[in-house]
């Protein structure tokens, strides 16, 4: 008994992540590809820039990292404020000097009451200024706080990760093969601007053209899955293959199936695999008989 079909493929849309413009197609419809071929180029030129900004965010974290970790100034400036400090004292041994004696002529009642609140004024700011200075230097010889560090790290990490995604997205602009197969369909030529979500080819692996054939109720109990077929063309010889799918409700025998005989009755749908991909070609009528 010989069953009516048609081999028909399922082909893999192949496009940008983003919209942009085509700058190079590599292939033309009917070449034949090979994982790792070079397809098409989007222009990549958002995308660059995206990545060099990456990468000066990245130096600056880690810039800001190295600065947590060392200590707060560097030596020189901590030489600096050094000097401020015995300055400070200096200042601080003059405003105690003028104090005691403003204190000892207001005891004479030689000198002015404002003399004396003056000269104790101006001691308690150097001592004031004294302490700030101390506690500058003691800042500056410590590190930077544990939480500042690891608030560093994790913007080294974050930075890090951004860069990672931003060299991903360029690297997409320039899309090759993963599968091999026959490039089926070119949408759109250099020059022309892609949308995002479209395909710029469409590739038909040879191992997903499926044989569909077409088989009236009565004979159904004759298939099961992995039944081994013989399919013949016009013009070509029996190409062995293996039933994959067995539909699970009946259908009217479709149009493509050019029988009167056979268009009134209700048929199941079955798919082979062909144990040779690509022997057939998509579009291709077919006839269906079980292997001998």
């Amino acid at each position: 008994m010989r069953y009516q079909g048609y081999a028909e493929g399922d082909v893999i849309f192949v496009g940008p992540d983003e919209a942009g413009r085509l700058l190079t197609l590599n292939v033309n419809e009917g070449d034949r590809v090979t994982p790792g071929r070079a397809l098409f180029e989007v222009d990549p030129v958002l995308q660059q820039a995206d990545v060099d900004a990456a990468v000066a965010g990245l130096e600056q974290a880690r810039a800001q990292l190295a600065d947590a970790k060392a200590a707060a100034q560097r030596p020189e400036e901590v030489a600096v404020l050094e000097a401020s400090q015995r300055r400070a004292e200096a200042a601080l041994d003059l405003s105690l000097i003028e104090l005691d004696r403003q204190k000892s002529l207001y005891a004479k009642a030689v000198g002015s009451k404002a003399a004396l609140d003056t000269a104790q004024h101006t001691y308690d700011q150097n001592q004031a200024a004294l302490d700030e200075v101390k506690k500058q230097i003691e800042v500056a010889r410590m590190g930077s706080r544990d939480q500042q560090i690891a608030a560093a790290e994790k913007a080294v990490d974050a930075a890090q990760a951004k860069l990672d995604d931003a060299r991903i997205r360029l690297e997409r602009r320039k899309l090759a093969a993963s599968v091999a197969g026959s490039v089926e369909t070119v949408y759109f030529r250099p020059g022309e601007l892609v949308p995002v979500g479209r395909p710029v080819i469409s590739i038909l692996p040879p191992e997903l053209i499926k044989l569909r054939f077409f088989v009236p109720e009565p004979d159904l109990p004759r298939f099961t899955l992995g039944t081994d077929v013989l399919v013949t063309c016009d013009g070509c010889t029996p190409v062995p293959a293996r039933v994959s799918y067995i539909s699970a409700s009946a259908e009217y025998t479709p149009p493509v199936i050019y029988s009167l005989d056979e268009r009134s009755k209700l048929v199941f749908m079955l798919e082979a695999k062909a144990q040779t991909p690509g022997a057939l070609r998509p579009g291709q009528p077919i006839t269906v008989e079980i292997a001998p």
